[in-house]
């Protein structure tokens, strides 16, 4: 019998697909240990958990919720009109102590409203940031935002930058990550003005901050945090992965193209798989949402039964390592971080001189 580990609050609803990428995810890990709360329509729930076998003595438990924001829905009206919500239940499980941290792969607005109002933020973080994991030629990269922000501020930026150092340290185990934000042209000067003031903050910091990066940089292995607005992220995750999943159709179809590309793509079977691993977004789960006071992780809507299943894992992993609380503490030592905020930045605006 495997050692129980957390309980995860997993918002069975969400998703393009919902309960039937979510259920396969969730017996996944409960076999593994981990104890799942699953948030809601329980006759749905129960039908789907029926369809794979029940949950026999395995640690799941359901929470019922009655409604569901949807993923064409706007969050804030959402959260408005939903008040039970399968997100929003999921959360404030979490909140009461009923549940050690969250996963979603519903509407993210909602999932990053939700967590902001109802897990509350990190003392001094103005915009919690998701935060991915991507592959590199050597070592992983975290990118953030990817998603959260649309719109961000210099000061956001830097507030991200300083978050990221310490995931990097935390979950990658880089002793001093290299820290770039993502740019059109590596000289300084170069980017609109949120990036160029954002340069400005970044270099002021303890960090170590190497300037800015372009996009090819960022698969180089040399980064270990790329730092940008949720727009620019949100668009460079997902090109990313479409180009990953479009280079793997091309290769798959050239291997098949006669005897001798098969009888080459059998010798190296073994490189390739590897190759599909490393690329695939399934691997890397979902992107936690940094500077909330619990564990929330974000997934894609479009999330397979892998990606939630490695999602929930991050989720408990996170949770054993106290990952927020860690971030917390690490943040607290930044004296960097209070510099970084709106009322720092209009104070400074209001005692300038003219």
């Amino acid at each position: 019998m495997p050692e129980i580990r957390p309980c995860i609050a997993i918002d069975a609803m969400g998703g393009d697909i919902g309960p039937k990428v979510n259920i396969p995810a969730a017996l996944q890990v409960a076999r593994e240990g981990i104890r799942v709360i699953l948030v809601g329509d329980e006759t749905e729930l129960r039908a789907e958990l029926a369809r794979h076998g029940g949950v026999g003595d395995l640690p799941i438990t359901i929470h019922h919720a009655s409604q569901v924001i949807e993923m064409d829905e706007k969050p804030g009206d959402g959260m408005r009109r939903k008040k039970d919500s399968s997100i929003l239940v999921a959360c404030q499980l979490v909140k009461d102590g009923r549940a050690d941290g969250v996963v979603s792969a519903g509407n993210s607005g909602a999932s990053v409203a939700c967590g902001m109002f109802v897990l509350g933020r990190i003392k001094g973080v103005e915009r919690p940031a998701l935060a991915s994991i991507m592959p590199t030629e050597k070592n992983p990269v975290v990118l953030l935002d990817v998603g959260a922000n649309v719109d961000s501020k210099p000061y956001h930026l830097a507030q991200f930058g300083l978050m990221g150092d310490i995931l990097a340290r935390d979950v990658l185990g880089v002793e001093r990550p290299r820290v770039g934000v993502l740019s059109i042209g590596e000289e300084e000067g170069k980017g609109n003005l949120v990036v160029k003031e954002a340069f400005e903050l970044l270099k002021r910091t303890s960090l170590n901050f190497v300037g800015n990066v372009e996009g090819r940089d960022v698969f180089t292995g040399d980064l270990d945090v790329a730092v940008c607005d949720g727009f620019v992220g949100n668009i460079c995750l997902k090109l990313s992965e479409g180009l990953a999943r479009s280079f793997g159709h091309v290769l798959k179809r050239e291997l098949k193209r006669n005897m001798l590309s098969r009888m080459g793509a059998a010798l190296s079977m073994g490189a390739l798989r590897n190759f599909v691993r490393t690329m695939d977004y399934a691997e890397y789960g979902g992107a936690p949402l940094l500077g909330l006071k619990s564990i929330l992780i974000v997934c894609h809507g479009a999330s397979n039964p892998k990606a939630v299943t490695n999602a929930i894992r991050m989720a408990a992993t996170y949770v054993e390592k106290r990952a927020h609380e860690h971030l917390a503490d690490e943040l607290s030592k930044h004296k960097e971080l209070g510099q970084f905020s709106r009322h720092k930045t209009q104070e400074e605006s209001t005692t300038a001189p003219a």
